[in-house]
């Protein structure tokens, strides 16, 4: 019998993976625990609609997260700190400060998990890196400017 899994299944496969398996495991273990339905026309035509929907939804918004690492590409951000003598700083910046000031200068919202940084300590100009979407990121430049 054709079933297709609604979780995931151990031994079986994932979610939504078309599998064969015998009537009897279907019928009085998948079935009863809602781990499976049977693959009927109409459910594989539901299944492959589903399928397509995702795929198309995944498609944009790796576009849009293409589009969006285009405009931030080489973009500064600025940051006027109270330093002491030596440039150090008093506190730290850190990604969440660099995800707000993003959203205030250039008016994109981006998650402090997306940036790529170390902790800054020190004055100066420093890289860092925005992971947008898998396999989608960017680099920027954050500057500190000690404050007089």
């Amino acid at each position: 019998m054709k079933v297709i899994l609604l979780q995931d299944v151990k031994t079986m496969g994932k979610k939504g993976d078309v599998i064969k398996t015998s009537d009897g495991y279907a019928r009085n273990f998948l079935f009863p625990r809602k781990l499976a339905q049977e693959a009927t026309d109409v459910s594989m035509h539901i299944l492959n609609n589903k399928n397509e929907h995702e795929r198309k939804q995944k498609l944009f918004e790796l576009e849009a997260a293409q589009k969006l690492a285009g405009e931030l590409k080489g973009k500064e951000v600025k940051i006027t700190s109270k330093t002491g003598e030596s440039g150090k700083l008093f506190g730290a910046v850190t990604n969440k400060d660099v995800a707000e000031l993003i959203n205030v200068q250039y008016k994109v919202i981006i998650d402090k998990k997306k940036i790529v940084m170390d902790t800054i300590k020190v004055a100066g100009t420093y890289e860092i890196e925005v992971k947008l979407y898998p396999k989608v990121a960017t680099k920027m430049k954050v500057i500190i400017v000690p404050e007089n």
